[in-house]
C-alpha cells in the first residue's frame, strides 16, 4: 500500500462507516475495522439496523472472547487492536484516535475523520505520521 484515504469532515463517523463497508461488501472485499472498544461496540449494533433492506455480516473481536473458526469466513471484522483478524483483509478502516498497526499490509487504508475538533487534531497527527512513513495522502472532503 502506498495510499491513505482521509476521508475528512464526516458529520457521523458511524454512519459513514457503515456506508463505506456496504460498499466494500458488495465489491467482495474482507475488512477490518479498527478503533476504540466503544466505537466499535456502536459500530456493531449499527450495522445491524442501518439498512432496513439488507444484512452486512459482521464479527465483533472481543479480547476477552475467542473467535469461532468459523467465523474466518466474515467479511467484516471489528477489532481494537486487529488480533486474530485473517490475513484476508485487504481494506483497512480506521474510525479511532491512534494509527494502526502493520497499516502497509492493507492494500487500501482509509481514514474516516469527524468535523469534531479533537477528532481533526488527531487525525492531522496520524497524517503526519502516514507521510513520514512515506505514504501518499488522499484527501477527500465530505460534505453532507
Amino acid at each position: 500500500m502506498n495510499t491513505v484515504e482521509f476521508h475528512h469532515g464526516v458529520p457521523d463517523k458511524l454512519a459513514y462507516a457503515c456506508r463505506l463497508l456496504r460498499k466494500a461488501y458488495r465489491s467482495g472485499a474482507k475488512v477490518l475495522v479498527t478503533g476504540s472498544p466503544a466505537i466499535l461496540k456502536s459500530l456493531d449494533r449499527q450495522l445491524w439496523v442501518f439498512d432496513d433492506q439488507e444484512f452486512l455480516p459482521h464479527v465483533l473481536v472481543q479480547p476477552d472472547k475467542a473467535v469461532p473458526e468459523r467465523q474466518h469466513i466474515t467479511p467484516v471484522w471489528l477489532s481494537a487492536d486487529g488480533a486474530g483478524v485473517p490475513a484476508e483483509c485487504s481494506i483497512l478502516v480506521n474510525l479511532g484516535p491512534d494509527m494502526p498497526a502493520d497499516v502497509q499490509r492493507y492494500e487500501r487504508l482509509f481514514e474516516v475523520v469527524s468535523r469534531d475538533p479533537e477528532d481533526r487534531q488527531q487525525g492531522r497527527q496520524r497524517w503526519k505520521r502516514y507521510e513520514a512513513l512515506g505514504l501518499q495522502i488522499q484527501p477527500h472532503e465530505v460534505k453532507e
